[in-house]
């Protein structure tokens, strides 16, 4: 597998809508294998395929270090409820918003054997899946912020243990 250049906000094709995935090639799933090592190599917590540069409804999602969620032509079917907070992007690096987001959402997709599933989400994973599945639909999560965009600065973990 490799790691995939993820494209930066300015960059068109993060405006531009996804087409459907119609079968699994190989090609695909290479592309999705990608997208994990290449979600947890920047140590985020979701990539869809227009962050690294492909125009397919396909969404990696990992928000507790343990369990991945692949998403393929996805879709929100239900939302319940309201959460606020911070918000960040690979695609925008440096910058966290506070964006409001459904507590829960019931999601419709397809896994990587291009079978459909359901699952509901809450919390961190219903948020991480909002976010995911607009960028499918060239949308990047500043247009929902409230207020201005934040810079933020994160410390390697080799900073971290040394003023530890």
């Amino acid at each position: 597998m490799a790691l995939r250049e993820i494209r930066v906000q300015g960059d068109p094709i993060l405006e531009k809508a996804c087409r459907p995935v119609e079968k699994m090639t190989a090609r695909m799933e290479t592309l999705i294998q990608d997208m994990l090592e290449t979600m947890e190599d920047a140590e985020g917590v979701g990539l869809a395929a227009p962050q690294v540069g492909i125009l397919r409804k396909i969404a990696v999602i990992n928000v507790d270090g343990e369990n991945s969620y692949v998403f393929i032509n996805p879709e929100i079917i239900e939302q319940e409820g309201e959460q606020t907070g911070d918000e960040g992007c690979l695609s925008v690096p440096g910058k966290v918003g506070t964006v409001t987001r459904p507590e829960k959402v019931k999601v419709r997709a397809l896994n990587i054997h291009m079978e459909p599933f359901e699952m509901e989400a809450e919390g961190l994973l219903a948020r991480a899946c909002c976010h995911e599945f607009d960028h499918l639909n060239g949308m990047l999560y500043t247009s929902k912020v409230t207020g201005p965009l934040r810079t933020v600065t994160y410390e390697t973990e080799e900073e971290a243990e040394q003023e530890g």
